[in-house]
């Protein structure tokens, strides 16, 4: 009867029949990320050694590269997994990405995945960048800076210091104290943004923005989200 009156659609009966698409098109930022890594993954998978490494030479968000205009590296080198084999970087960036649009949305998972990626790497190419002018040795204008790193670190960063006392309390800590040793031990360039994202991240758990959602308190102000459910405290529906 409902079929003949016109109630459901033939999208609804599908989605409910496979949970799997059901979670990918709620999910859909993480979904469409997730392909774009995978995608490119597996082109470089295929490509000689001498092509993957110019492919990652061209998309490196350097000093150089801002110098000359090439501000899209920005965002193309956000593309490439690298440091880790490429299977663990997508797989980290599904469960990190995927349970804060699950839990904030995608306009704010992807604000906070962006806000650390991009603020990252401009604070450390910003720094790099004055080494370079002040001819301090090491210091390098084409440097290879390349990941998703960043944003990752960021977003898990965001997701511990929006969560229970618990994981605040210790698994902020230990994530900090794992990227300062990781810092003390290579002093590398990523190694220092991998800090500066995490702090980023813990910012922005501390914007009302973002808290309004995490947390279920109501936004004030014209920008308030209109489709969210308000908080109830005794947790039933009303």
């Amino acid at each position: 009867m409902r079929d003949r009156l016109g109630t459901t659609r033939p999208t609804d009966a599908v989605t409910a029949r496979h949970p799997a698409l059901r979670a990918a098109l709620r999910l859909w930022l993480t979904t469409v990320y997730v392909i774009l890594l995978t995608v490119t993954a597996s082109w470089l998978a295929n490509e000689s050694h001498a092509a993957r490494a110019r492919f990652v030479r061209h998309n490196s968000s350097n000093v150089h590269h801002m110098e000359v205009g090439k501000w899209w590296t920005m965002f193309t080198s956000g593309l490439v997994v690298d440091g880790v084999p490429a299977w663990a970087g997508i797989a980290a960036v599904a469960v990190a990405l995927g349970l804060a649009e699950w839990r904030w949305g995608p306009a704010r998972a992807g604000a906070v995945f962006a806000f650390g990626h991009l603020g990252a790497t401009l604070l450390t190419e910003g720094a790099m960048w004055v080494m370079v002018t002040a001819r301090i040795p090491g210091a390098l204008s084409r440097a290879r800076d390349v990941g998703i790193s960043y944003g990752l670190v960021a977003t898990v960063a965001c997701l511990l210091a929006l969560g229970p006392r618990p994981l605040r309390r210790y698994g902020l800590s230990a994530l900090a104290s794992a990227l300062a040793t990781a810092w003390a031990v290579d002093q590398q360039l990523a190694d220092a943004g991998h800090l500066v994202a995490l702090g980023l991240g813990v910012l922005a758990s501390r914007t009302a923005w973002v808290r309004a959602r995490a947390l279920g308190t109501p936004d004030s102000g014209p920008g308030a989200d209109p489709d969210r459910e308000p908080a109830h405290s005794s947790g039933r529906r009303p």
